[in-house]
C-alpha cells in the first residue's frame, strides 16, 4: 500500500539547501492550469493561424502532430526531472544540477529574457480581439492610421501587464484561482468552438493532402514553405514546464507536476488541433485572402461560420485566454527570476529574492518584469518587424534553454549516472528503459527546431541583414552580455543567500559529479 505524503514531506527542498519560503497551496488542477495557460490553446492558435496557413496552405497542419512528437519527448524528460527536483525556476535549476553552474546560469538567463519578451508578445494579442468585440477598445484613432493598430496594441497590452503584475504581487493563491477559472473557461470555449466548426464543415480531409499551389517557383519548393509555416505550431506548444516551475508552491509536487505537464501538452494538442482542422474544413471560401492576413485569420473564420452574437461570445473567451496566458508567462518569469536571485545569480539578487511576509510572494521581480515588458512594447509602435524578430528569437532562446537541460541529461544517461541513486524513485514518474531513446529524440528535436527557427529568411524576418540574421546577432548580444556579467562579477559571488539557506547542510547538492 502506497504511503500518502503531505505537501511538505513530498517537496524535497532539503536536497537543495533552500528554506521553504513560498506559499505551498496549488492543487492538481491549479498545476495543470499553469501549464495549459502558458501554452494557451486559444491564444497561440488564433494569433498564428494566419501565418501558418498563409505560408504553406492547409497542409501546414501536419506540423502540429510533428511538433507534438518532438515536444512530448522534451516533456517526458521534464516529467522525470519534476519528479526528482520539484523546485522553482525548474529549467535553471535542472540545467545547473545536470550540467554545471555556467550551463545553469546560461539557460536561466536565456529563459528569463525570453519570458519577458514573450509576455510582451502575448499581450499584443489583445489588439487582435478586443476591437472586434467593441470599437471603443480602439482608443487610438479608428484603426486606419499608419500607427493606430500598433499604438493601440501598446496601450491595451500595458493595461494587461499592470493587471498581471498586481495579481502576482498579491499572492500565488489569488493567481491560481484566477488562472484556474480562466483555464476552465478557455477549455470549455475551445471545445465548443471545435464542435461548432465541426458541424459546419464544407469540405473533406483531402484538402490537407494538397499543397494548394504553395511553393511553386520558390527556393526549397513546398518543403521550404512547410518548414517556415511549422514555426506557427512551434510557437504554440511550449511552456508546459510552468507546472514544474511552481513546484515549491504545489501540494505533492513530485506526483502532481509530472501529471500536470503531460495533461497540459496532450490537452493542448487535441483541442487546439481540433480547432485548426475544423476551421479549415468549415471556412466558406478557402481562397479568401483574409484568412491569410493578420487582421483576419482564425478570428475571421469564426465570425464567418458562427452566428454573430455567438462569435462575439467566443472572441470574449479568447480575450480571457490571452489574459490568463499573460498571467502564466508573467508568473513563470517571476519564479525563474526568484530562483536565480536566491542563488545571488542576478544583479541586485537580495532585493529580487525577497519574499513578502504577508503575501509570501516575491514582489520585486513581479514589478520589475512588468515594467521591462511594458517598455519592450514601445518597440512595436515604429518597428513592428523588429518586434517580430525579437519575439521569434525569444522562442528560439526557450528552445535553447530546453536543450541545456536535455543535453546534459542525455550525457548523464550515457555515463550511467541517471537516475541519481540518492533521490526518491519508488512511486514517482520514470521513463525506465525508454529513457535513453526519448532523451535522444528530445535533443535531436531541440537542435532541429532551433536551426529551423533561426534560419535566416528575408520573407520572415525582413531586412536589413541584422534582422535577417537576427537569431544569431541578437542572441549573441543577449547571451554575450549576460556571460560578460557572469565572468566579471557573477561567478565570484554566486551562492545561496543567507535568508534562503537552510541552517543544516543539505543532503544532496549535485548529481554525483566528480569534483
Amino acid at each position: 500500500m502506497r504511503k500518502e505524503s503531505t505537501g511538505k514531506s513530498d517537496c524535497g527542498m532539503e536536497h537543495f539547501g533552500y528554506r521553504e519560503t513560498l506559499d505551498r497551496s496549488i492543487g492538481a488542477f491549479g498545476s495543470f492550469a499553469a501549464g495549459v495557460s502558458y501554452i494557451s490553446i486559444l491564444t497561440g492558435t488564433f494569433q498564428l493561424f494566419y501565418f501558418g496557413f498563409g505560408t504553406a496552405g492547409p497542409a501546414y497542419l501536419w506540423s502540429w502532430p510533428l511538433v507534438l512528437v518532438g515536444q512530448l519527448a522534451v516533456a517526458l524528460c521534464f516529467m522525470e526531472l519534476a519528479a526528482k527536483y520539484p523546485i522553482a525556476g525548474s529549467v535553471y535549476n535542472w540545467s545547473k544540477l545536470l550540467g554545471s553552474p555556467v550551463v545553469g546560469w546560461s539557460s536561466g538567463w536565456l529563459m528569463l529574457t525570453a519570458s519577458i519578451v514573450s509576455l510582451s508578445a502575448v499581450v499584443l494579442a489583445l489588439q487582435l480581439n478586443l476591437p472586434r468585440l467593441w470599437r471603443g477598445f480602439q482608443i487610438i484613432g479608428d484603426g486606419s492610421g499608419q500607427y493606430d493598430f500598433a499604438e493601440n496594441a501598446v496601450i491595451l497590452g500595458t493595461v494587461l501587464i499592470c493587471i498581471t503584475t498586481l495579481i502576482n504581487a498579491l499572492g500565488v493563491r489569488l493567481m491560481a484561482i484566477i488562472n484556474s477559472a480562466g483555464v476552465f473557461i478557455e477549455l470549455i470555449a475551445a471545445c465548443l468552438i471545435a464542435l461548432i466548426l465541426a458541424l459546419h464543415t464544407t469540405r473533406g480531409p483531402e484538402v490537407f493532402f494538397s499543397t494548394h499551389g504553395v511553393g511553386v517557383g520558390r527556393d526549397g519548393g513546398y518543403l521550404g514553405a512547410f518548414l517556415m509555416a511549422s514555426l506557427a505550431s512551434g510557437y504554440v506548444m511550449y511552456g508546459f514546464d510552468t507546472a514544474s516551475s511552481l513546484g515549491e508552491e504545489t501540494l505533492e509536487p513530485r506526483r502532481t507536476a509530472p501529471r500536470a505537464i503531460l495533461r497540459a501538452i496532450l490537452a493542448s494538442f487535441v483541442i487546439g488541433g481540433s480547432i485548426l482542422v475544423f476551421a479549415v474544413l468549415s471556412v466558406p471560401n478557402l481562397d479568401d485572402p483574409k484568412i491569410a492576413s493578420s487582421d483576419g485569420g482564425l478570428q475571421y473564420i469564426v465570425e464567418q461560420v458562427m452566428w454573430g452574437p455567438l462569435a462575439k461570445v467566443f472572441l470574449g473567451c479568447i480575450v480571457i485566454a490571452v489574459s490568463v496566458c499573460a498571467l502564466a508567462v508573467h508568473t513563470a518569469a517571476i519564479r525563474l527570476a526568484f530562483a536565480m536571485a536566491r542563488d545571488n545569480a542576478l544583479p541586485f539578487g537580495e532585493r529580487i529574492a525577497r519574499v513578502n511576509a504577508k503575501t509570501q510572494t516575491p514582489i520585486v521581480p513581479a514589478v520589475t518584469i512588468g515594467i521591462i515588458a511594458a517598455l519592450i512594447l514601445v518597440i512595436n509602435v515604429g518597428q513592428p518587424k523588429i518586434f517580430t524578430v525579437l519575439t521569434s528569437i525569444a522562442v528560439i532562446m526557450i528552445y535553447l534553454a530546453y536543450l541545456m537541460v536535455t543535453m546534459p541529461m542525455l550525457t548523464r544517461r550515457l555515463q550511467g549516472l541517471w537516475p541519481p541513486p540518492d533521490l526518491p524513485a519508488d512511486g514517482y514518474f520514470s521513463m525506465g528503459r525508454w529513457g535513453l531513446l526519448v532523451n535522444l529524440l528530445a535533443v535531436v528535436w531541440g537542435l532541429a527546431m532551433a536551426i529551423n527557427l533561426a534560419w535566416p529568411r528575408e520573407s520572415l524576418y525582413g531586412l536589413p541583414w541584422y534582422n535577417t540574421w537576427g537569431a544569431f546577432v541578437y542572441i549573441a548580444v543577449i547571451l554575450g552580455t549576460g556571460l560578460l556579467w557572469y565572468a566579471l562579477k557573477g561567478r565570484h559571488h554566486i551562492g545561496t543567500l543567507a535568508d534562503h539557506a537552510m541552517t543544516e547542510q543539505p543532503h544532496v547538492q549535485s548529481l554525483g559529479r566528480p569534483d
